[in-house]
């Protein structure tokens, strides 16, 4: 195991291990144990009682996160005629199809979420060994495969926090969900967002107990373990 800095150690001292907290409890020491010199991401993890090798037990959706990410999200769009200037007037930092495919296959890679409209997708499609393990495939499911109409609607939703997430070969759903800078109030929210999207992200094929941890930590922090029951009755205000 690598030997843990100073700084970490204090920080892990204020975390007592053995308990689960009440999600607003878990908020206040997220935001208390970030020792970086920079505005640090806060994390949600999430261990499901699923088996991610069967087909009725994928977990994937996307939530908008009412006060965003803290992080600007650079927006790409593959379209030809029309859809281009619907894509540019809805300000979308990246509009094109041959030429920024041309980039991306030369290594550029710069954005963070990729958008299509189906008239594209044969071409999109080719890329995906590069596109495909990094997140970024347009995918209906995801809700970034849209048609020319949907656009403005989708890139105003990634401007105000829509993230998408999905569960990896763990069985295990890690989204960020605001900085450490964010007060208490806006980090509960965006996580009883998050929590409210996954429980309605259920497939049919989960038996037993769906959600079996679920935990809070920042960039290069300890883990802060939830009480489970009180974080997932959160609701909306």
């Amino acid at each position: 195991m690598a030997k843990r800095g100073k700084k970490y150690l204090q920080a892990a001292n204020l975390v007592d291990r053995t308990r689960a907290y009440p999600p607003d409890e878990a908020i206040d020491l997220v935001k208390r144990t970030s020792f970086v010199n920079f505005d640090a991401t806060v994390e949600a993890h999430m261990r499901l009682g699923i088996d991610p090798r069967h087909a009725d037990q994928q977990v994937r959706g996307v939530v908008i996160l009412p006060h965003g990410t803290g992080k600007r999200v650079r927006i790409l769009v593959f379209a030809e005629g029309e859809a281009v200037k619907v894509a540019e007037e809805a300000g979308a930092d990246y509009v094109g199809c041959d030429d920024l495919i041309e980039r991306i296959n030369g290594g550029w890679l710069d954005f963070d979420i990729a958008i299509a409209v189906p008239q594209v997708m044969g071409k999109v499609g080719r890329m995906g060994k590069i596109l495909g393990p990094r997140g970024l495939m347009p995918n209906p499911k995801a809700g970034t495969l849209v048609p020319p109409d949907d656009l403005p609607r989708i890139i105003e939703e990634a401007r105000l926090g829509r993230v998408e997430f999905k569960v990896d070969k763990t069985a295990n759903i890690h989204v960020p969900i605001g900085k450490v800078n964010f007060t208490k109030e806006e980090l509960l929210e965006n996580l009883t967002a998050l929590v409210e999207a996954i429980l309605k992200a259920k497939p049919s094929g989960a038996k037993g107990q769906y959600v079996k941890r679920i935990a809070l930590t920042n960039t290069m922090g300890p883990g802060i373990k939830l009480d489970i029951s009180q974080t997932l009755a959160l609701k909306a205000a």
